[in-house]
């Protein structure tokens, strides 16, 4: 059978009277399964617009509000994962934010969607919990990642310029046991390129120690909730990394010179666009074909030529190396980070 909403043909299939239509959920990692950045995000790592747990953004009223873990703790026979957002700072206000790419808002705009998530706290003091679906109406996928202007007690925040609430979110009642909650709201703001959207503690009166977990986060076109579309972890991470990944070993190269070495790296997905680079180790150990060991440098790295597929990659600081002579790297742990985040 199908559905059609506006322009938008939906091929569904019924088991059992549960939705099974493949691709419906238009965010990703909405279990929280992949987490390349790291597990658990402290200190600096949980400032306000820092992404945390691939795809998901975190924006609070200031920095180190909550911290941020991938959690075990979910529902009975659900998600393996979770994001805990664990209060640090009392009485302030958080939340997350998913960007949807233009390229993937393809039916949502102009269409009426549903935003559903299980969520629980730990104690109903942290109670006022809402639920946003967000229409970004400027320049397609250049959206302000900071989606909070101004945060007001328990009130719905003020959201930055070009950014729209499409439903009005109220409190959730969200309690100590899993549940599952949902929002609907046709996406009618006129010139929208994006879709985001946000749940956040709005509660003005937090206790340090206080967790907010959520899990199986899925936004889909029609008024109704279905059940979550759960999908392989590879595919999971695949659709990540678009966006965001961490690479090094194995790529292959040869020395340009008797202390440099020079090879390129292709991404594991092209990504959304050519990312920005960060290194996370300034060490690069090649295994030198011809010497039958590993190289070490121990001067600096330089990136050029960056595209969505690649990058070229020099390495300075090897010691007498024989130039021309190939060679693959061998780092044991990746050495660099590419972003292309919205």
């Amino acid at each position: 059978s199908s559905i059609n909403y506006g322009d938008h043909l939906m091929a569904v299939t019924t088991i059992s009277g549960l939705n099974t239509q493949i691709g419906r959920n238009h965010l990703i990692n909405g279990e929280f399964s992949v987490a390349q950045r790291n597990t658990s995000f402290v200190a600096s790592d949980n400032n306000d617009d820092v992404y945390t747990l691939d795809r998901w953004n975190l924006v609070s009223d200031g920095n180190d509000i909550v911290d941020v873990t991938q959690s075990t703790t979910v529902p009975t026979g659900g998600a393996l994962k979770s994001i805990a957002l664990d209060v640090e700072t009392a009485n302030k206000q958080f939340g997350i934010v998913q960007i949807i790419e233009a390229k993937n808002c393809t039916g949502l705009i102009g269409n009426e969607v549903t935003f559903s998530f299980k969520a629980k706290v730990s104690n109903v003091r942290l109670g006022d919990v809402r639920a946003g679906i967000i229409a970004w109406s400027s320049t397609a996928d250049s959206v302000t990642s900071d989606v909070v202007a101004t945060y007001n007690d328990d009130a719905n925040p003020t959201l930055a310029s070009n950014l729209t609430f499409e439903n009005t979110p109220s409190d959730l009642g969200v309690t100590t046991s899993w549940v599952t909650y949902s929002v609907t709201a046709t996406i009618d703001t006129g010139s929208t390129t994006n879709v985001v959207v946000w749940i956040g503690s709005v509660d003005s009166s937090t206790t340090a120690g206080d967790f907010l977990y959520i899990t199986d986060c899925q936004l889909e076109i029609g008024p109704n909730t279905s059940s979550f579309e759960r999908e392989d972890y590879g595919t999971t991470l695949a659709k990540a990394q678009r966006y965001y990944f961490v690479g090094g070993p194995g790529a292959c190269g040869g020395y340009s010179a008797t202390t440099k070495a020079i090879f390129g790296f292709q991404f594991p997905q092209i990504m959304r666009a050519a990312p920005t680079v960060s290194l996370l180790d300034d060490s690069v150990y090649t295994f030198d074909t011809a010497r039958a060991g590993n190289v070490s440098s121990s001067g600096s790295i330089t990136y050029s030529n960056i595209k969505k597929e690649g990058a070229v990659i020099e390495v300075d600081g090897y010691s007498s190396v024989t130039q021309h002579r190939p060679f693959i790297v061998y780092n044991q742990e990746p050495f660099a980070a590419f972003t292309a985040e919205l």
